[in-house]
């Protein structure tokens, strides 16, 4: 099969590549480089099955032109981050909805046979229920969480009025190797990566007793593998680990000192995945243990190497806009 995948030289993207070629398939790589890196698809550099293509998904005539031919698109390109949301929602509606709706015109332009999504699991806000099922009401927080919402709800009326078979994953904090080292404050295991390898305290939120959900991502881009190949369309699946993790559990396996911050505003206590549906839908199930996955993160620790270090005066700093327009929820 020839195969996209936007945000293909992304974290989640470049491990989505890798594993579709290791099955045989050709893949169109679509990424802008805000975040993708190049060094992500090294491994497939003169490979004549990758093509790299270097434009951004608002330009919906490039993307036509890319997903030309194509059976499957896998859409991963967007925007994240919290903070910067909020100090810039509309590229976020510009990268995360209108990209979104370019990405299935393109997908219905060419017949592609599915196309699936990477949605979020911050579409649920503070969940009521734990684990989370895909019924819950969804609530998003903020900005971020919005525009990939409605990029969902997108993926899923073109499955009702177009026929375009889609599937939407709700991904829960995915985290492995190539995962972002620069940029916005952001994931966990990127901020204590680099206090590790620099000899600093984990500045942990809270009392760090709050669980999440990890899940290693070579599990998720398998689950997005999986869901292309299922016959079923127009539905929304969470995809966890199956259990949940507290900070504190994961400052323990990486050993070292903690500094506590304040608790933040639009955060859950607890992310929590009901996989029953996933399960039995396409037959995906996680295989990497959390412990495992900790032990390869820090095998890579030395990728964090040159990552900014992120303290209590900077944190105080790059969460400011979040407090003040959280707080007022």
């Amino acid at each position: 099969m020839k195969a996209v995948v936007t945000g293909g030289a992304g974290f989640i993207g470049s491990h989505l590549v890798d594993l579709l070629v290791s099955e045989g398939h050709s893949v169109n790589v679509v990424d802008n480089f805000a975040t993708g890196r190049m060094e992500n698809l090294q491994q497939h550099a003169g490979n004549p099955k990758v093509v790299i293509a270097s434009f951004d998904i608002c330009n919906l005539s490039e993307l036509k032109d890319a997903c030309n031919g194509a059976d499957w698109i896998f859409h991963l390109a967007g925007l994240a981050d919290i903070v910067p949301s909020i100090e810039r929602p509309l590229d976020y509606f510009a990268a995360n909805v209108q990209g979104t709706m370019n990405v299935l015109e393109a997908a219905k332009f060419i017949g592609a046979k599915k196309l699936v999504y990477a949605a979020s699991s911050s579409c649920y806000g503070i969940p009521g229920a734990y684990p989370t099922p895909e019924d819950a009401p969804l609530k998003p927080e903020y900005p971020y969480a919005l525009t990939k919402a409605m990029g969902e709800e997108l993926v899923l009326n073109w499955n009702k009025y177009y026929r375009l078979p889609t599937i939407s994953l709700r991904l829960f904090n995915v985290y492995g190797p190539r995962s972002r080292t620069t940029g916005a404050y952001g994931a966990v295991f990127g901020v204590f990566l680099a206090q590790k390898i620099n000899g600093k305290p984990y500045t942990v939120v809270g009392d760090g007793s709050q669980t999440r959900d990890f899940t290693f991502v070579t599990d998720v881009a398998r689950a997005f593998y999986q869901a292309c190949l299922s016959q079923h369309s127009g539905i929304a699946l969470n995809v966890g680990s199956g259990n949940h993790y507290s900070i504190n559990y994961l400052v323990n396996l990486l050993g070292g000192s903690v500094i506590h911050l304040p608790k933040r505003p639009g955060e859950p206590d607890c992310t929590f995945a009901d996989t029953r549906h996933i399960q039995q839908q396409i037959q995906w199930a996680p295989k990497v243990s959390f412990e495992d996955g900790v032990r390869m993160m820090v095998e890579h620790i030395e990728l964090w190497r040159d990552a900014p270090v992120w303290d209590e005066v900077k944190i105080k700093a790059a969460t400011a806009k979040w407090f003040e327009f959280l707080e007022k929820q």
